[in-house]
């Protein structure tokens, strides 16, 4: 099986060489890069190990655009803040292999693991192994097909790695890996980790009965 591995960026200079750098398996067929507008020197840091793909600005947009141009059995959505363990490609192979698996997502820890930060890691990989949805954060991955099937990530400015979890969910069998991906901890640290928390609960509840992502988006600011 051979996986391949897409990464939106946007100005992410200081940690995409980190990410690329777990990517060195042979499972791992390909990189694609789909870039929203970098201007720090992320492009040049990706293009000597990855095919960089421009996109328009939008991490669903950014994903989808990258994932056309994918080749591998397997797609594996990785954030480029976020690191992978080591065994990640073999989880995925070994996930894959039951046929009645369309796709599925990583445990996460939040960097730094220490106080309300490892609570939240905690209950975000508990709450997706319970109900089966995921966030972008823990590294969804899915079969090629199944994912052109579904239409990609539906082309919304919020909540697009909620929305094709749900559809994910629907498709088949979700595999909750054990292991763990460790993502940046910068939104929480930057905007406080207490308001953080309750601002994506409250936005996540929000989307759930239905209100529109364009509007949800006027709350969520990027952070780089």
């Amino acid at each position: 099986m051979t996986i391949s591995v897409v990464i939106p960026t946007l100005n992410e200079a200081q940690n995409i060489r980190a990410a690329l750098a777990r990517l060195h398996h042979p499972a791992f067929g390909e990189i694609l890069v789909g870039d929203g507008g970098s201007y720090d020197g992320t492009v040049a840091q990706a293009a000597p190990v990855a095919k960089v793909l421009t996109a328009p600005t939008g991490r669903a947009r950014q994903m989808n655009v990258a994932a056309a141009a994918a080749s591998g059995d397997a797609l594996l959505f990785l954030h480029a803040d976020t690191l992978l363990p080591p065994t990640a490609a073999d989880d995925i192979t070994a996930a894959l292999a039951d046929p009645q698996v369309v796709g599925g997502h990583f445990a996460a820890r939040i960097e730094p693991d220490r106080g309300l930060l490892w609570l939240v890691g905690r209950m975000m990989s508990w709450r997706a192994r319970l109900t089966g949805i995921a966030t972008g954060d823990q590294a969804i991955f899915a079969r090629r097909k199944v994912f052109e099937t579904l239409g990609g990530f539906p082309d919304i400015p919020l909540m697009e790695d909620i929305a094709f979890s749900r559809r994910l969910k629907g498709a088949g069998r979700v595999a909750a890996l054990r292991s763990c991906v460790v993502t940046s901890g910068r939104r929480w640290e930057q905007h406080g980790v207490a308001r953080t928390i309750f601002l994506m609960w409250w936005l996540r509840m929000l989307f759930f009965v239905g209100v529109s992502p364009d509007r949800l988006k006027q709350w969520y600011a990027d952070t780089r």
